[in-house]
C-alpha cells in the first residue's frame, strides 16, 4: 500500500507529464509550418489506422467455416460506406468498430 507521501508524488508527476504534453506543441512549433515528419503523420496516420483495424478484423477469420467471415466483411463494408459518405476518419473508425463489436457480440 502506498503512503500518502507517495500518492502525492505520483499525482505531481502525472500532473507535470500531462501539462508538458499539452504545452509541448506550443513551445516547439511556434512557426506556422510543421516539420515534414509531422505533415507525413498528419496525412497518412488515419489510413494506416484503418488498415491496421481491417487486418486485425480478418486475422483470425476462417473463411471456410460458417458464417464464412460475413460479420467481418459486413463491418468492413459498413465502415467503407460510412467513410465514403461522411469523409471523416474518426467517425468512420469509431462507428465501424462499434458496428463490428455489436455483430460479434450479438450474432
Amino acid at each position: 500500500m502506498m503512503s500518502n507521501y507517495e500518492i502525492y508524488i505520483a499525482i505531481a508527476i502525472m500532473t507535470l507529464v500531462n501539462l508538458f504534453t499539452r504545452v509541448f506543441p506550443f513551445l516547439f512549433f511556434r512557426k506556422n509550418d510543421l516539420p515534414k515528419s509531422l505533415e507525413f503523420i498528419e496525412k497518412f496516420f488515419p489510413p494506416i489506422i484503418m488498415t491496421i483495424l481491417i487486418i486485425y478484423t480478418v486475422k483470425d477469420v476462417d473463411f471456410g467455416i460458417f458464417p464464412y467471415g460475413l460479420k467481418e466483411m459486413g463491418a468492413i463494408l459498413f465502415t467503407g460506406i460510412l467513410h465514403i459518405s461522411l469523409k471523416n476518419y474518426l467517425v468512420s473508425i469509431f462507428l465501424g468498430t462499434i458496428f463490428y463489436m455489436a455483430l460479434v457480440q450479438y450474432l
